[in-house]
């Protein structure tokens, strides 16, 4: 991947007496219309509608997505997850990290130009920020003027956005963690706990400063995915490129001067049909003195992260394809076909096979289905209670009226969201099962039950035997865990 040199303003200068850095320059991106920029809203759309309305839907009467650290459960809709149940979520992160690697080899930095949240919070806050201070070139002059009366209303209008929208945020956020709708009772009494308080005020603080003010700063220089994404691309990876062969040299023309193509044709033919140059014959330059590209620097304007996408592919670039959308839409006025900047391999910028499929991305895709796969059985097939045996550690058996007993201590989890009922019994050896209490759980509860396994001497040969202790719920789920019984030498 081609890195090229920053844009000026984010490069010291070379004067030994001047500072080593140079101050950020804000960047008023342009708003820009097109394919690419619809499916970016529908995006911003749909992933803070779900993250604003999921904390607001009951389920089978409780908050359908709740994160109840308390009482230790975690509650997605119809299913509850346990600390017991970390595996599926270690899970989970692998299969996170496996998407990572699948669509940034697929096509680059898809995650980070349509639903990394810097991005998605980012859109929303810039929106604002033209609803307040207007488009462009009002923000530019607004922010290069002195402070008036409109400056400080427009300003204010704006920050008083940003910040009802942070602490909507931060509040939201604490409702995955509190029942929402107590949260909200409890705030409009000005009865929140400190620690609530401190998260919607911190959470909103963030969300505030890297939506409103780091923005692009985040990418560049706060995550590391832009560091290291040149390790997930090859030659056959989308990426978002400028073809020089076809828009170089760049430079302004009329609206009348064809493409590149056309005007090769027209030379060609003029060449071969008469011997007078064909300068002499047409009215515009020749292929080879002008390309497509009208240098009017718009897809710079669009740009939220302020690159050239001309100087080839940059680390700094989030892949939102804003620039694609501004030059097919200078194409479409010049008359020109679309796709002087696109989707496109670096195979396929040099006139090489492409291979969007290839090993790398298929072998990626199997996996990534395969543990997806495992998930889904794993959270469809696990059982609602788990079990687990300890032996007394104090003795490995023990002589009682003609009897050698040993002593266990069954520890039932109850992972669903009822009361169980067990039945419990010994497979392997013929032996009575002796339990201390009743064996019952609330929903949720972690049951420590003392049992007794006794044989009748004579009955069971010295040594050690493999057991098995079986415990049966209400509604028919069956768990089975091993264990060993010892009894004296001498009974051999």
């Amino acid at each position: 991947m081609k890195n090229v040199a920053k844009p000026k303003k984010y490069r010291a200068t070379e004067d030994s007496g001047a500072s080593m850095y140079v101050a950020h320059e804000k960047i008023h991106a342009r708003e820009i219309s097109g394919r690419f920029q619809t499916l970016r809203k529908l995006a911003v759309f749909v992933l803070l509608g779900l993250y604003y309305f999921l904390p607001w839907l009951n389920w089978n009467g409780r908050q359908a997505v709740l994160f109840d650290l308390p009482e230790r459960q975690f509650h997605v809709f119809g299913l509850t997850f346990w600390p017991q149940d970390f595996f599926f979520l270690a899970l989970l992160l692998i299969i996170a990290a496996l998407s990572l690697f699948f669509f940034t080899a697929l096509a680059g930095r898809l995650w980070c130009g349509y639903a990394c949240p810097q991005t998605v919070w980012t859109e929303v806050f810039v929106w604002m920020e033209r609803l307040a201070e207007g488009k462009r070139n009002q923000r530019v002059r607004l922010d290069a003027g002195p402070w008036n009366r409109e400056k400080i209303l427009r300003k204010t209008a704006k920050h008083g956005m940003w910040v009802l929208f942070a602490l909507w945020t931060g509040f939201t956020f604490v409702g995955y963690f509190t029942p929402i709708e107590t949260l909200g009772l409890r705030l409009l009494d000005f009865n929140l706990g400190p620690w609530e308080a401190f998260w919607i005020f911190f959470y909103g603080f963030a969300t505030w400063g890297n939506a409103g003010f780091l923005r692009e700063q985040v990418c560049m220089y706060m995550c590391p995915y832009a560091r290291f994404q040149s390790a997930m691309f090859d030659s056959n990876t989308l990426i978002i490129a400028y073809d020089t062969e076809r828009g170089e040299p760049r430079g302004l023309r009329r609206k009348a001067v064809p493409d590149v193509a056309t005007r090769e044709k027209l030379f060609a033919s003029i060449k071969v049909e008469h011997s007078a140059p064909a300068e002499a014959k047409l009215d515009f330059p020749p292929p080879e003195a002008l390309g497509d590209c009208v240098d009017c620097n718009l897809c710079v304007q669009v740009c939220p992260v302020g690159i050239d996408i001309r100087d080839g592919l940059q680390y700094e670039c989030i892949a939102c394809a804003a620039c694609i959308d501004a030059c097919d839409s200078v194409m479409d006025k010049m008359g020109y076909p679309r796709g002087l900047i696109r989707y496109d391999t670096q195979n396929g910028m040099e006139k090489k096979p492409s291979r969007i499929l290839r090993p790398r991305t298929l072998i990626y895709g199997a996996l990534l289905l395969a543990l997806m796969g495992a998930w889904v059985a794993g959270v469809t097939l696990r059982q609602p209670v788990a079990m687990d045996v300890l032996r007394d550690r104090n003795a490995l058996y023990r002589v009682v009226n003609d009897n050698v007993e040993n002593v266990y201590t069954l520890k039932i989890m109850n992972k669903g969201n009822a009361g169980q009922r067990y039945r419990l019994s010994v497979e392997g050896i013929d032996a009575e099962l002796v339990v201390e209490r009743e064996a019952a759980t609330r929903p949720g509860e972690v049951l420590s039950l003392p049992v007794r396994i006794q044989a009748g001497l004579g009955t069971v040969a010295g040594g050690g035997h493999d057991i098995a202790f079986v415990l049966e719920t209400e509604d028919g789920a069956r768990i089975v865990e091993k264990s060993r019984f010892f009894a004296p030498g001498e009974m051999q």
